[in-house]
C-alpha cells in the first residue's frame, strides 16, 4: 500500500512538471496582462480622484467642524491663472473711509476652475522694481503648518521701512507703529523670513484685521483634511512704497467653499496716525 501511495505522488508531480512546463508561457503572458490592467484600472482611478479635488467634488476630505463660509459657490472655467482685483482694476478697490475693510465680489474670490486645478504648493512673485511685493498664492493644507517657533525676520526691511514708536496711542510693547507683515501668514505654510512674502504694515492692520482672516483659515484647517486654495495681494498706488492694504481670497476646496469663503480688502491704516503712503513716514494726527 504505501509504495502504491509513493507511485501515485511521483505521477502527480510528474503531471504538475508536464502541465507547468506546457503552459508556462502562457500563464506568465496573463499574469503581465493582469499587472498591466490593475496598473491602468489605478492610473484611472488617481486621475479621477485628482480632478475631482480640483474639482471639490470628492468627498474623502474630512469636513470641519465649523463652516466660514455661507454656502456652496461654483468657480467658473478660466483657461489661464486669475489675478487679483487690486491688479486688474485698482479703481474697484474703494478709498478707505473709516472701515477697518470693505468685502469685494459678494465675498467672491476672484479665482477659477483652472485655478483650482493647478494651482500647487506655494508661489511669491518677484520684487517689482521699486523692491515691492507681488501677490502670494498657496494651495494650503494643515500638513503645511509649522509645528515649530517662529524665527527672526529683522534683516528684512520691506519697502515703506520708516520705524517709529507711539506711546499711547498703539497698545503694544514697545508701541512700535509698524510690523513686517506677512503675506501668507507663518502659521499657514511656516514661511517666514522670504522677501517677497513679507510688506511694511501697521501693528492695527496686521495684529488686528488680517488676523481676523488668517484665523478662519487656520482655525478650518486644524480641523479638517481638506485644502484651501489662498491668495493674499498688496496694493501699491503709483510708485507709492507702502501699501494701501492687502486683497485677501480664500476658498475651501473640497466642499465648494462652504467651510471657507471670503473676498475682501483690508486697509494698511492705524488710527490716530497719518501715514505717507509714497515713503512710509507717519505722525500724530491732530
Amino acid at each position: 500500500m504505501m509504495e502504491n501511495n509513493t507511485k501515485e505522488n511521483y505521477r502527480r508531480r510528474i503531471k504538475r512538471k508536464l502541465f507547468w512546463d506546457r503552459y508556462r508561457n502562457t500563464l506568465s503572458i496573463l499574469g503581465l496582462i493582469m499587472i498591466g490592467v490593475m496598473a491602468l484600472v489605478g492610473a484611472v482611478c488617481y486621475r479621477h480622484y485628482a480632478d475631482s479635488a480640483a474639482n471639490g467634488a470628492f468627498g474623502s476630505g474630512k469636513p470641519a467642524e465649523e463652516g466660514t463660509g455661507s454656502g456652496r459657490v461654483d468657480m467658473p472655467e478660466g483657461r489661464e491663472f486669475t489675478k487679483a482685483l487690486c491688479l486688474t482694476n485698482p479703481e474697484a478697490i474703494p478709498a478707505y473711509d473709516g472701515e477697518d475693510y470693505v468685502t469685494l465680489m459678494d465675498s467672491i474670490p476672484g479665482f477659477s476652475l483652472y485655478d483650482l486645478r493647478n494651482v500647487k504648493g506655494e508661489s511669491y512673485s518677484e520684487l517689482d522694481a521699486l523692491g515691492r511685493c507681488g501677490s502670494a498664492v498657496a494651495m494650503l493644507h494643515r500638513s503645511m503648518m509649522p509645528s515649530e517657533k517662529r524665527g527672526e525676520i529683522g534683516a528684512v526691511k520691506p519697502t515703506g521701512w520708516v520705524q517709529k514708536k507711539y506711546e499711547g496711542i498703539i497698545d503694544s510693547k514697545p508701541p512700535y507703529l509698524y510690523h513686517r507683515c506677512h503675506l501668507i501668514a507663518y502659521a499657514l505654510t511656516g514661511q517666514n523670513c522670504n522677501e517677497r512674502n513679507l510688506i511694511t504694515g501697521t501693528h492695527h492692520f496686521n495684529a488686528g484685521t488680517m488676523l481676523r482672516f488668517e484665523l478662519l483659515v487656520m482655525q478650518y484647517l486644524e480641523k479638517s483634511e481638506n485644502h484651501v486654495l489662498y491668495r493674499v495681494t498688496p496694493l501699491f498706488l503709483g510708485e507709492e512704497l507702502l501699501a494701501r492694504g492687502v486683497e485677501m481670497e480664500a476658498y475651501s476646496v473640497e466642499d465648494y467653499g462652504e467651510g471657507v469663503c471670503f473676498h475682501v480688502f483690508v486697509y494698511n491704516v492705524q488710527p490716530g496716525i497719518r501715514l505717507d503712503y509714497a515713503t512710509g513716514e507717519s505722525e500724530k494726527e491732530w
